[in-house]
C-alpha cells in the first residue's frame, strides 16, 4: 500500500493497495477522509503509475457525482453488509 496526496475535488489522502491475480491486477484506491473506495482490474503489465491514476480518475468521479447528485444510498439506509 501506498499514500499518494491529491488535491482535485476534495481529494487529498488516497490509499492504494495492488492485488496480483495471475496476468491482471486488482487495484483499490480508499479516500482515507470518507472511506469511500473504488475498484478497477487492469493488465499486469500496464504498470503500476498507469492503473494508480485509472484507480484515482475513477475515484475522482465517483466523489464529484456524489456531490452533484448526492450519495446513491440515502443516508441512514442500509447497505448490503447491515442486512
Amino acid at each position: 500500500m501506498a499514500r499518494t496526496p491529491h488535491t482535485k475535488v476534495g481529494i487529498d489522502n488516497v490509499i492504494f493497495e495492488f492485488q496480483r491475480q495471475g496476468a491482471y491486477v486488482k487495484v483499490s484506491a480508499v479516500h482515507e477522509a470518507t472511506g469511500k473506495e473504488v475498484s478497477i482490474v487492469g493488465d499486469a503489465t500496464a504498470g503500476e503509475e498507469m492503473l494508480r491514476r485509472l484507480a484515482l480518475r475513477k475515484l475522482e468521479t465517483m466523489m464529484a457525482r456524489d456531490l452533484a447528485v448526492g450519495p446513491s444510498r440515502p443516508k441512514g439506509y442500509p447497505s448490503g453488509w447491515d442486512l
